[in-house]
């Protein structure tokens, strides 16, 4: 089992990426901290195997977190779950040894994929002894850096996507497709064949609302 600490300050986005993790497969979280501060003191305590940290915390920035484990001799793998788009920061991300980089916002499916990449990669490296040569190494490395994804449906743009997973991640009570068309600017007709895609993956729900005559309002939630 591959343990996971969480380290991010918003509470919700905290407790959705809580869940995400703890629907992969072979993961399982250990600890969620809120500060840079509260991440390193755990870690020192008790080394997880995997830290998802997110780069702009309230006390430190994540890339000092990531200097100061190596520093304490704490070899914890991280993948760097943020909103930075600087590619300065993406290219010290990897000098500090981030192994992965996801954006937010992301969907359920993106970060279950690097989270099984990141598995794969353990996998082929975690046992004892040596490389029978180049060829294996690549392998390895390989499943850290591949970029496959399942194929979006046509006339669907990742972009919008994630977009629309955004706005329910930050509504736990659901949105209609309505209000998710206004909100990122797009009809509602073509924000519920996104909300549809996203609820056929898994990463959403369906939540009937109920008030007043006629048929319920269909609202969709986060998982």
């Amino acid at each position: 089992m591959i343990s996971v600490l969480i380290v991010e300050d918003e509470e919700l986005t905290a407790e959705a990426n809580r869940l995400y993790v703890g629907r992969v497969p072979g993961f399982q979280v250990v600890g969620v901290a809120r500060t840079g501060g509260e991440a390193l003191r755990f870690l020192r305590r008790r080394p997880a195997d995997l830290v998802l940290l997110d780069l702009y915390l309230p006390d430190m920035h994540g890339l000092d977190v990531c200097r100061a484990l190596r520093a304490a001799g704490v070899l914890s793998d991280v993948i760097a779950v943020t909103s930075a788009r600087d590619l300065a920061v993406v290219r010290s991300a990897v000098s500090v040894g981030v192994v992965q980089y996801l954006l937010k916002p992301f969907t359920f499916a993106a970060l279950s994929e690097k989270l099984e990449r990141y598995a794969e990669f353990r996998s082929s490296v975690g046992g004892p002894g040596e490389v029978s040569g180049q060829g294996e190494v690549d392998r390895a490395l390989s499943a850290l850096r591949g970029t496959a994804r399942v194929p979006l449906p046509k006339g669907m743009t990742q972009a919008t996507l994630e977009a629309v997973a955004g706005e329910l991640r930050r509504a736990p009570g659901g949105l209609s497709a309505q209000a998710v068309g206004s909100a990122i600017g797009v009809s509602r007709v073509t924000a519920r064949r996104y909300l549809e895609h996203l609820a056929g993956t898994g990463s959403v729900r369906r939540v009937p609302r109920y008030g007043g005559l006629g048929r319920p309002e269909l609202l969709y939630q986060s998982v």
